[in-house]
């Protein structure tokens, strides 16, 4: 079963079915974290350059040092929402200094755009650079001193991003994946030329269905419970995702699934192929017990010049880095920031 989903879903195994479980809140803190009480979030919006309407968190320090600060957007994991791990790290950065603004990404949690739960290598990239526009507008911030953090798929999504917009000064990429890449060829690359225009055949035949029926046909996921059989990355994700440690109802991950079709773009935009033009510093953080380890040290082989780091975390898994504060190393990435956005 597991090697079907991988040659007939592509990305989809990181996908969740529905579920009843509730999030956990603090009166009327929405979020998978502890709120902290040394920064200010307020619920903001702005649009990206396709009209869609985005949404976010804004944190700020209470105890800001300078009249105008670096800012960091952030998004991801692919599939979450910014009550997860964007959101985390946006906090613990702000409590550090920094502007953060956690979004979610177009057609995904509060975010407008339908159909809902698509996903565009295209878009995805492009919400990255309108959460550029929206902080280098802020009065508080200096449009000069702005970076981002990816997280998992948008870790791909925010590596592109800095390939095109370089207004983004600094680039920080977590546990990434190359959502394009493991579409088109499966994980660990095991799908070829003829298993991917099954595929690609598959869904257009899709396509077909979905516009005949009106509506768009839901991805496979992951199932409601574990067997004890699955590779260990699928349980890890489980293990975030489906209990309360990371569950959000709006997370797709959590409580939804993607639509079937989406899958055909990424089959076809490869992300990554300018990534070896970027001028500006990148970290790429990956653990040394992740299944995707490879796309970031694979990525990492096409960057230039100094100002480019592939930080390997000792003993951690993927989702380590969503919100193990034992495992993140945030230290590093304060020292990165404070360093490239001056």
């Amino acid at each position: 079963m597991l090697k079907k989903l991988i040659i007939f879903t592509g990305l989809f195994l990181l996908i969740i079915g529905g579920t009843t479980m509730t999030t956990a809140k603090n009166n009327d803190w929405d979020k998978t974290f502890p709120k902290s009480d040394k920064v200010n979030v307020e619920k903001i919006h702005f649009k990206n350059r396709y009209g869609i309407e985005l949404t976010g968190d804004l944190y700020t320090p209470k105890n800001k040092k300078e009249d105008k600060l670096p800012a960091i957007a952030v998004s991801g994991p692919f599939g979450a929402v910014k009550e997860q791990a964007s959101g985390l790290y946006a906090q613990t950065l702000a409590e550090r200094g920094f502007i953060t603004l956690a979004f979610d990404p177009s057609y995904t949690g509060e975010s407008s755009g339908e159909p809902r739960n698509v996903s565009s290598p295209n878009i995805n990239t492009e919400d990255f650079s309108a959460a550029v526009d929206y902080l280098s507008n802020l009065k508080d911030v200096n449009p000069e001193r702005i970076g981002i953090i990816g997280i998992c798929g948008f870790g791909g999504f925010g590596l592109n991003a800095a390939a095109i917009d370089t207004r983004i000064k600094g680039a920080v990429t977590v546990t990434m994946y190359d959502m394009t890449r493991v579409t088109a060829n499966g994980y660990f690359d095991s799908m070829d030329e003829k298993a991917r225009y099954e595929l690609k055949e598959s869904l257009n035949k899709q396509r077909t269905e979905d516009f005949k029926n009106g509506t768009y046909a839901k991805a496979a996921g992951l199932p409601e419970k574990l067997t004890g059989e699955e590779p260990q990355f699928v349980k890890d994700y489980y293990g975030y995702y489906k209990t309360p440690r990371g569950f959000h109802q709006r997370s797709i991950n959590s409580n939804g699934n993607w639509t079937m079709t989406s899958s055909l773009s990424l089959i076809n935009m490869p992300i990554l192929a300018y990534s070896g033009e970027i001028k500006n510093a990148v970290l790429m953080i990956h653990g040394e017990k992740a299944h995707s380890k490879y796309f970031s040290e694979d990525a990492f082989k096409k960057l230039k010049g100094d100002n480019k780091e592939l930080y390997i975390v000792p003993g951690a898994n993927h989702v380590d880095l969503y919100d193990n504060l034992e495992k993140i190393p945030f230290d590093k990435i304060e020292k990165f920031f404070t360093t490239y956005l001056k």
